[in-house]
């Protein structure tokens, strides 16, 4: 009798949720949590917003970083960073198991949206989605073209307007500019402590053709810009924004340098929560004194 194939290999549900760096889902949970308290509807239980917040969490994050892990196994072999929460360090019989689940979670449920969600919403959503597949994976491998790695780095904003296309509100331009601006410095403030790395690889980034003194001064040049954005909706976080992230690339631009970016890169990760936390206090204040819906 013909021995039955070995089932292909999996990767036990521990590793999965390394991969997807669960720090980091504030960045999509939280910009779709802070687009719905934008379009008014704070409290809403809409089935497509509740659907699009399961989305968020793990099948998302394990698009964006399991595909940037699969792609960037040589850069990440010689990171300090990566083999912990800010990063997996992915062994050769990983990838293919992590492909499948990452198709197996994403594929099926991008799907099961379409057919939930407003036409505009599901290519928004699509539309972020290509942009992080285009960002790791070849024939356009974004991450290895200076400038456009960065640029597309948008796509973390643009759940921010989903709440309003679900709920045929208007989007809220100014915070989804201002948010996209702050995504573009940000990525470049990350990848500078990774020059080495990424030219150790060749893989040529915004941050090896800027170097860490000219990558401060990029970075500040769009928090500068996400501050001015969110100016006219909120001045308290517009100036919270502006102390963190602003603050963060001056440190770098007087002492540019891989390591000193490294040093920094927990501030750098606890932005949104700062941000995020300033307004959240705003909230709570209009929420007690009846002047939000």
């Amino acid at each position: 009798m013909p021995a039955r194939p070995a089932p292909p290999p999996t990767l036990p549900l521990r590793r999965v949720l390394v991969v997807s760096r669960p720090a980091l889902w504030v960045n999509t949970v939280g910009t779709l949590i802070t687009g719905t308290w934008l379009s008014g509807h704070l409290y809403s239980l809409h089935p497509g917003l509740l659907a699009l917040l399961a989305y968020l969490t793990l099948p998302f994050n394990l698009l964006i970083y399991g595909l940037n892990d699969l792609s960037d196994r040589e850069e990440d072999a010689r990171s300090s960073r990566k083999g912990g929460w800010q990063g997996a360090r992915l062994a050769p019989h990983e990838a293919a198991p992590l492909l499948r689940v990452t198709a197996w979670l994403n594929l099926p449920a991008l799907a099961a949206l379409a057919l939930l969600l407003p036409p505009a919403a599901t290519g928004v959503l699509l539309l972020s989605a290509a942009l992080f597949v285009a960002y790791s994976l070849p024939p356009l491998r974004l991450k290895a073209r200076p400038f456009l790695d960065g640029l597309s780095n948008v796509a973390y904003a643009l759940p921010l307007a989903l709440p309003a296309l679900v709920l045929g509100e208007t989007v809220p331009t100014l915070p989804l500019l201002a948010l996209m601006a702050y995504s573009v410095g940000k990525h470049a403030f990350d990848a500078a402590q990774d020059i080495p790395a990424d030219q150790q690889a060749g893989t040529h980034t915004v941050a090896t053709r800027l170097g860490a003194g000219g990558t401060a001064r990029y970075a500040l040049a769009w928090f500068v810009l996400a501050a001015a954005l969110l100016c006219p909706v909120s001045r308290l976080t517009a100036g919270a924004l502006l102390l963190t992230c602003g603050g963060m690339s001056l440190a770098l631009a007087l002492r540019p340098g891989p390591a000193q970016a490294a040093r920094l890169y927990p501030l750098s990760i606890v932005t949104p929560w700062i941000v995020g936390a300033v307004a959240g206090v705003q909230l709570v204040y209009l929420l007690a004194r009846g002047l939000w819906p």
